[in-house]
């Protein structure tokens, strides 16, 4: 009997069993599973979220789905940047600027060139200027030198003595001179090739005149006499004097005259003049005449 019982409920179980599976089969569904999962009381059902289902195995009852996957984008794509009316203001505002530097450089360039023409016409001014100043500094030191005194030296016989002379300065210019000093030496030589150059004074022989001389033109002064008796004397001996009774020695006398015009700058007003005279002695006669090197004869 109990063989029986059995059977019955063995096939009883296999009627029953098979419209479950088939509604099991058509109902199952991701969400079916982990719905079934969470409510499954095994802890083998347990499993975490992202954990990755594996595959049934042929000797497991049910089937298992995959999750789906997740995509990560290493890189996403940079957002679009939104422009900020302040940005619009700034970047009005340099441009604005950027054209008004340029402008004002422009501006600056421009008058720096108008600068230097300028300039480059003020120098040519000045030079010209400078130019003409000078031409007309040369054309007043002419005209100076035109209107300034010129003493020349003459030799002169004075009057009431024989065999006496008188070296005399006379102002050859259009304008008065002022005598400031005088100077006068007498040597001894074979010839005037022999006279020292430039011509030797002694210091104490150029001297101011006791009295203030001004010659205006035309006008001479005597300043420097000389009479026949003063030969021997200047020679020292007797030989000495034979030589220039013989002319084997010649006797000179030498001087300058420094003087002053009153036209001239204080630079330029002090002149001076040389003069040198040979004395000729004869048996009755003597004679003084200008002679001597050109250095004994100067004006300045």
């Amino acid at each position: 009997m109990k063989p029986k019982i059995l059977a019955i409920l063995i096939m009883l179980l296999a009627v029953f069993d098979a419209p479950m599976a088939g509604f099991a089969k058509t109902t199952d569904s991701p969400a079916a599973n982990r719905k079934a999962a969470t409510h499954s009381s095994s802890p083998m059902a347990e499993t975490p979220a992202d954990a990755v289902p594996t595959p049934a195995t042929d000797h497991e009852g049910s089937v298992r789905d995959y999750a789906p996957p997740q995509i990560t984008v290493a890189n996403p794509p940079p957002a679009p940047k939104v422009w900020t009316w302040q940005e619009q203001v700034a970047w009005g505002a340099n441009l604005v600027l950027a054209i008004l530097g340029y402008a004002g450089i422009m501006m600056a360039v421009s008058l720096l060139k108008k600068i230097d023409r300028q300039t480059g016409y003020a120098e040519a001014a000045a030079e010209a200027a400078a130019a003409s100043a000078q031409a007309a500094l040369l054309n007043a030191k002419a005209l100076v030198h035109s209107e300034r005194p010129w003493i020349l030296i003459s030799v002169e016989p004075s009057r009431g003595a024989e065999n006496s002379f008188t070296v005399m300065a006379t102002n050859r210019g259009r304008t008065p001179a002022r005598i400031t000093a005088t100077a006068d030496q007498a040597m001894i030589a074979v010839d005037e090739r022999y006279l020292p150059i430039p011509p030797e004074y002694d210091k104490e022989e150029s001297k101011p005149p006791a009295v203030p001389i001004i010659l205006v033109p035309g006008e001479s002064t005597p300043i420097k006499p000389f009479r026949r008796e003063e030969v021997k004397a200047l020679c020292g001996s007797e030989e000495r004097f034979r030589r220039i009774e013989t002319w084997e020695d010649k006797l000179y006398l030498y001087g300058n005259v420094t003087y002053a015009d009153l036209i001239s700058t204080p630079d330029d007003q002090i002149h001076e003049t040389n003069w040198c005279c040979w004395y000729i002695h004869g048996r009755q006669n003597s004679g003084l005449v200008i002679a001597g090197p050109a250095e004994y004869n100067s004006h300045t």
